[in-house]
């Protein structure tokens, strides 16, 4: 242990395998929450079709989805340090792009 009885980091070993490592293409992403977990479902939008299909379910921590959010933060600060500024078009409440689940019976 170091002066300050800080263990070192731990080195994990995280494994891709061949189908994680294609990825999947979002373009929308729906949010909800529960005192215990966070529910991020990741899904794409094509023009004229009027339904998406969910590709991906993250269900996570509160404390983990805070994290998550501060490393996007950290890395979104990175990429415009270096490419510039990312610009989002358009007002903050369209329906399109990420955003929490509709209050029931407000469904657009």
């Amino acid at each position: 242990m170091s002066q300050n009885n800080v263990p070192p980091p731990q080195q994990i070993n995280i494994q891709l395998d061949e189908k994680e490592a294609e990825g999947i293409y979002s373009n929308f992403a729906i949010i909800t929450h529960s005192p215990a977990e966070f529910v991020i479902d990741f899904t794409r939008i094509v023009p004229g079709v009027p339904k998406a299909k969910v590709f991906s379910r993250i269900i996570t921590t509160p404390q983990h989805a805070k994290m998550f959010m501060r490393a996007l933060k950290d890395n979104l600060d990175k990429y415009e340090s270096r490419f510039g500024e990312i610009k989002v078009d358009g007002p903050q409440e369209q329906a399109f792009g990420f955003m929490p689940y509709p209050e029931k019976g407000k469904i657009n």
